[in-house]
């Protein structure tokens, strides 16, 4: 989200707390309800609610009230509806089609009587039911009254609390990390997305698998030009081969078909609206201590990591006789690679603005479709073989490396959206194809251990050996450099308005939107010397090791690091301290690339920051780091005076103009 829309949020929820609390009561009152609350996703709602809650934007004690109060009056309409219709609610839509939805509920409140009623809030699938069973039952009202209301306060302060304590957390790194605890937000939920997404239809395909796979066979059979292909697939008796091709084919005519559609769609414009948005957003939560992280995470899928566990597991699999395994399993990236190469070869999009080396990218991404098709697959190859429950996982970890790696793509700009998109839309449906033939026509089963610890094992040396080289390769790789317009010195000395120079720093949260009270025009490298003469030093901000430092009770106040932080996405070119004299605060100056380069000199123009750093604590001092003050006009007259002659222009109390070449 950006940061005028976030804003706007939070200032309409401080506008309207009525409003927000109404909010929180329908998403209460309707998880409550009768047969409405089977849908409402109550859980990520109030997730979302208690997130706000921990970054104070809303009252803790309000959210709670609001939450259970939804809840106990979504469950006294339920409770109604049971005591009114009785047992003839079985008989009516949809209890009539889905008799369980009432069975189940039945059974747990004739075990538990009217303690089913707080065990019922916490269990989904039946807590609509609870109520109205109570009802139906004709439970007395003032049991039910008394017991529903502890369930619905505990149930609202259960739901809301994780939110409320990872909002918490989550403003506790902003406080000292700042875009990365958006990184690191967006990873948590997209990791908790993709497990529940990847759970839910596995429950629901294991039921629904042979259902599924007769239909199949039942169209094949009805359409015989195209069915014969399809057929071969699922009928054992039958060789694969031929099928698989035309699959493969028909997934490349498919991707192709889709860029075509996607660029009409937009005008005949490539890369699309949404992909340079998504490219823009990305760029903008850029930050130094995620930037090696999601470096190393986008080497998952390449295929010089990929190549040793993959001939790995063949060979292991061919040394055990699994032949049918080990040709499925060399066919399942070779393949994929082999689609996504020439569809890279057939569709040109332009490289991302971040491309400033070998490009690499391609439509779809040949990382993701590789990593789609090798994770899944083995996913495929190992699941047979875990004992019921248990074989969702292999699929769970597919689904997140998918995943990260392109969550990772997408954060450096390696590759669009769409391509990202595309790249795992093909490697599910090569890897769906081919696990549906392996899995028709393997019988023998095979000790699953040693292979997946043949093949992780491989996978985690080759991450150690390649990853780290591999990854700073990319990170210099992808860095978009700054375009800098030619100007007038003239103008800048002006302060034209027209250079629309930005006033503050661009964040998230205001507190953290420093004022850009300092510009200077020339090489970071003539500043540093100068303002070392008058006692200043320059500094390496901090990385994950001082960033765990702040965790050290015994760790002095000088030994905590500055953090880094970004302005639009890029890192300060040069960070410098001096101690303030008062109380041990530090003076700090950091320094950002502009858009311009002055005339007739061709002078590089420079944003900056000065402010005063306070050492500070939180959580009861569980953390300690050097907070920013707010009041910044002292930080800027110690620069003031020890510039000196560097000054260029009027004189301005809020924004000081510093030029090498002014003295």
């Amino acid at each position: 989200m950006e940061s005028s829309r976030w804003n706007a949020l939070i200032d309409w929820i401080a506008a309207h707390p009525l409003a927000a609390g109404a909010v929180i009561f329908l998403i209460a009152f309707c998880d409550a309800l009768l047969i409405i609350g089977v849908v409402v996703p109550a859980a990520p709602l109030l997730f979302a609610v208690g997130t706000m809650v921990g970054l104070g934007h809303i009252d803790g004690a309000y959210a709670v009230a609001c939450a259970a109060f939804g809840a106990f009056c979504g469950d006294g309409v339920s409770y109604v509806a049971g005591r009114r219709y009785g047992d003839s609610l079985k008989q009516r839509w949809p209890f009539a089609q889905h008799p369980e939805w009432l069975a189940r509920g039945d059974a747990l409140f004739r075990r538990h009587g009217m303690k089913s009623l707080v065990i019922g809030r916490f269990v989904g699938a039946i807590r609509p039911f609870i109520p109205a069973i109570a009802g139906m039952l004709a439970m007395p009202a003032q049991r039910y009254v008394l017991a529903t209301t502890a369930a619905a306060l505990l149930w609202a302060l259960a739901f809301l609390l994780p939110g409320w304590l990872f909002g918490a957390s989550l403003d506790l790194v902003a406080a000292v990390a700042g875009r990365l605890a958006i990184v690191i937000a967006l990873v948590l939920a997209l990791v908790a997305a993709l497990w529940a997404s990847v759970f839910y239809l596995w429950r629901w395909l294991v039921p629904h698998a042979e259902g599924l796979l007769a239909a199949a066979l039942d169209w094949s059979h009805r359409h015989p030009v195209l069915g014969r292909y399809s057929e071969a697939l699922i009928d054992p008796r039958r060789r694969e081969s031929p099928s698989l091709l035309v699959f493969a084919l028909g997934l490349m005519g498919a991707v192709w078909g889709f860029f075509q559609l996607l660029v009409s769609v937009h005008g005949g414009d490539a890369p699309s609206r949404l992909d340079t948005q998504a490219n823009q957003l990305m760029f903008g939560l850029r930050h130094p201590l995620a930037d090696p992280l999601m470096g190393g995470l986008s080497t998952l899928g390449e295929p010089l990591l990929l190549i040793g566990p993959v001939l790995l597991a063949f060979a292991w699999l061919w040394w055990r006789r699994q032949r049918v395994a080990a040709w499925h399993w060399l066919a399942a990236p070779l393949v994929a690679a082999l689609i996504s190469l020439l569809l890279g070869w057939l569709i040109e999009l332009p490289a991302p603005p971040t491309a400033v080396g070998p490009s690499g990218h391609g439509f779809p991404s040949l990382p993701i479709t590789l990593a789609a098709s090798v994770y899944g697959f083995f996913a495929v190859l190992i699941a047979r073989e875990l004992p019921g429950r248990a074989r969702v996982w292999p699929y769970v970890v597919a689904a997140l490396v998918v995943g990260l790696v392109g969550f990772a793509q997408l954060y450096l700009g390696t590759h669009w959206l769409s391509e990202v998109l595309a790249g795992a839309s093909l490697g599910l449906l090569w890897t769906t194809a081919l696990g549906i033939a392996y899995r028709r026509r393997t019988v023998r089963a095979f000790w699953m251990k040693p292979l997946a610890a043949l093949f992780f094992g491989a996978a985690l040396l080759s991450v150690m050996l390649l990853a780290g080289e591999r990854s700073s390769a990319r990170l210099a790789q992808w860095v978009q450099p700054i375009e800098r317009q030619e100007v007038a010195l003239q103008r800048w000395l002006d302060a034209d308005p027209s250079l629309r120079l930005p006033e503050r720093r661009n964040e998230l949260r205001d507190r953290d939107a420093w004022p850009l009270n300092l510009q200077y025009a020339g090489e970071p490298a003539r500043l540093q010397s100068l303002l070392e003469a008058a006692g200043w030093q320059r500094i390496e901000p901090g990385d994950w090791r001082g960033l765990l430092r702040m965790l050290d009770d015994k760790a002095d106040a000088v030994q905590l690091p500055i953090m880094p932080t970004t302005h639009l996405g890029r890192p300060e070119s040069l960070l410098m301290e001096k101690p303030s004299g008062v109380d041990g605060d530090r003076v700090v100056l950091r320094l950002w690339a502009a858009p311009y380069r002055l005339l007739p000199a061709g002078e590089p123009l420079w944003l900056g920051t000065v402010h005063t750093l306070r050492y500070s604590t939180r959580g009861d001092g569980f953390v300690r780091y050097w907070a920013a003050q707010p009041e910044t006009s002292p930080a800027l007259e110690q620069l003031r005076a020890d510039a000196g002659a560097w000054q260029a222009g009027e004189a301005d109390a809020g924004v000081l103009r510093l030029r090498a070449d002014a003295d």
